[in-house]
């Protein structure tokens, strides 16, 4: 067995949701949030804010950290278990531009309905739910608007 560590956000830019089109070898992927794996010395605030920014180009701050998921899935010969952080994260615009590298072939900011709909893993719709619950809240406490952070991520 193979353990990972992975972290990512749900990024949120005037109430809509970035996800990302992943489509490897034309075979269909479908639509995730953006995510990705640790680096030797790195926080896993600092791979959220890194992994957003390489996979769709988003410029983006943690608000909060909602949740970890976890999952596994097979590799030639082995088992991966994989353990993901999540952060609420706050856009500065809808500029988003997918890691052709990483197979992502398209990108965009979607309303939660359309999210909720699109996402194909049932543990991203789950912090879909929880950051957008978060999101709806500290936006009725006007909180949620201009450029400051608000809460220090903590794990």
């Amino acid at each position: 067995m193979i353990e990972a560590t992975s972290c990512g956000g749900v990024v949120i830019f005037r109430g809509k949701i970035l996800l990302l089109f992943k489509s490897y070898k034309n075979k269909y992927e479908g639509w995730v949030l953006p995510k990705g794996t640790v680096e030797e010395g790195e926080e896993y605030p600092q791979t959220a804010l890194r992994e957003v920014l390489e996979e769709t180009g988003a410029k983006a701050s943690i608000v909060k950290y909602i949740g970890k998921s976890r999952y596994s899935f097979n590799v030639p010969e082995d088992v991966v278990e994989k353990e993901v952080h999540w952060y609420l994260m706050r856009s500065e615009s809808y500029y988003s531009k997918p890691q052709r590298e990483e197979h992502f072939i398209d990108s965009g900011y979607y309303k939660y309905h359309e999210a909720y709909h699109l996402l194909k893993f049932a543990n991203e719709r789950t912090m879909l739910e929880r950051a957008y619950e978060e999101y709806l809240a500290l936006k009725k406490a006007n909180l949620w608007a201009g450029g400051k952070k608000y809460f220090i991520a903590k794990d």
